[in-house]
């Protein structure tokens, strides 16, 4: 008997950043994945695969190059062509695709959408009000009092969000909103250390990649404005234990069961943003995509086939998946940002030292907002530009790792965090056992 290969699969990737440059990465060294194309991608995906110049957001473009090039699965990265409803099109074309509906993808596009659903899956969460005016956001934020966190409603790509306790800053935040045209969230503030949980839904099951950590402000001591995320790490050695089934069995198995039961099933990742607050573990967000940076930190950890796994998801298979298997490795994700970023950041320079840090034991370099010049120089396209990621025996290494590949990049003007992970590698996280005093710690 001559041993039938499984299944090969071509797969379509749609985005332009980091997460899809990862998960790329991911999928050509699945056995079982043929053939891997990108649209638009980025100067680092184009020399791993093909690049098709669409526009990602542009549903019957990206339908229509999915059927050209006959892919079994297309995974759509960002979330603004989840919103534009690209899933659906691809859907309507008779291909698999793993990333929700247009109308599953308001659980990221509305955050009043994502509340009123975890109200009903009763998902433990902030207690929030949706405010349309001045007079309603000053009742919100006096009912929960500082810290303020306010929350524009819809897409911000991370950056909508206020946290302070200055009053008149969370309402000229929300004023700001308001103007725009949009309404706000306000939530009551969540203390304790945030993670990063993603969990791959079929739209009946649920399973859990390895929890992370991301450093969403500009600069170390989580200082300055929110980014769309500065660097990650994984695994997270002082998280309690049991937290992942916890999240399984009381946020995204509720959330799946009851987007399934309101008929616009969840198919795709569905991120789900926690605070392990001394009142136990509350979701903050839920995100319809791989996070960015955490994406590039997680799957560089992953050991089983990254195709086969959302190709389960994309048929609504995910109950015949094995048991997801994990290196030993920490990992560690250093963004590189441009100039002036988050504001509007420097770009078209130069980037040099690529290779000396790819040559690094361990370290491979993650292109974001990068793209080939005239001269087929990499040259800088954004303001997260890249993200050096690293793997080490533990935390310790992977940061000295991921750092020095830092040192070897030269763009003008950069900017990167230096202490992504660094509490964690001296043990300095400490997450209260629910019901305990604040300082006493949980069974890490």
């Amino acid at each position: 008997m001559h041993n039938v290969p499984l299944e090969t699969v071509k797969v379509l990737v749609i985005g332009p950043g980091g997460r899809e440059h990862a998960i790329v990465r991911s999928l050509l060294a699945d056995p079982n994945v043929s053939e891997v194309h990108a649209a638009p991608g980025n100067a680092g995906i184009s020399k791993l695969v093909p690049t098709h110049a669409i526009d990602a957001n542009d549903t019957d473009a990206v339908a229509a190059l999915a059927a050209k090039l006959s892919v079994d699965l297309v995974v759509v990265g960002p979330e603004a062509p989840l919103a534009a409803g690209v899933s659906d099109a691809v859907r309507a074309a008779g291909i698999p695709v793993f990333g929700p509906s247009k109308d599953a993808a308001q659980l990221e596009a509305s955050k009043a959408f994502a509340k009123e659903v975890m109200a009903e899956a009763g998902v433990p969460t902030a207690m929030a009000r949706v405010a349309a005016n001045a007079e309603e956001a000053a009742d919100a934020l006096d009912v929960f009092g500082a810290p303020y966190v306010v929350k524009d409603d819809g897409l911000a790509a991370g950056k909508g969000v206020v946290v302070t306790n200055d009053r008149d800053e969370a309402l000229a935040h929300a004023q700001s909103c308001f103007d725009a045209g949009g309404t706000v969230v306000i939530e009551e503030f969540l203390d304790g250390p945030e993670v990063s949980v993603f969990v791959v839904c079929d739209g009946r099951n649920t399973v859990a990649l390895s929890p992370a950590q991301d450093f969403k402000r500009i600069f170390d001591n989580d200082e300055g404005p929110n980014t769309g995320g500065m660097g990650a790490y994984t695994p997270l050695d002082w998280a309690p234990e049991g937290l992942v089934q916890e999240v399984l069995d009381r946020v995204a198995q509720p959330t799946v069961n009851q987007m399934a039961h309101r008929g616009t099933p969840f198919v795709g990742v569905l991120f789900v943003g926690l605070a392990l607050t001394s009142r136990g573990t509350r979701v903050i967000e839920f995100n319809v995509r791989f996070g960015d940076p955490e994406t590039q930190a997680v799957l560089a950890r992953l050991q089983t086939p990254l195709g086969g796994l959302l190709m389960a998801a994309a048929k609504g298979e995910l109950d015949k998946v094995q048991p997801l298997r994990w290196s030993k490795d920490s990992a560690v994700a250093v963004v590189v940002a441009a100039e002036n970023y988050p504001g509007a950041p420097r770009t078209g320079d130069r980037i040099r030292g690529l290779k000396k840090v790819d040559a690094l034991d361990g370290v491979h370099v993650i292109h974001a907002g990068t793209k080939l010049d005239g001269d087929g120089h990499v040259v800088s396209a954004g303001g997260r530009v890249l993200a050096v990621v690293a793997l080490g025996t533990d935390l310790v290494e992977a940061r000295e790792r991921a750092y020095d590949g830092v040192e070897l990049v030269q763009l003008d003007g950069s900017q990167f965090r230096t202490d992504i992970g660094r509490k964690a590698a001296r043990g300095q996280i400490k997450v209260a056992a629910p019901g305990a005093p604040a300082g006493s710690k949980a069974k890490a």
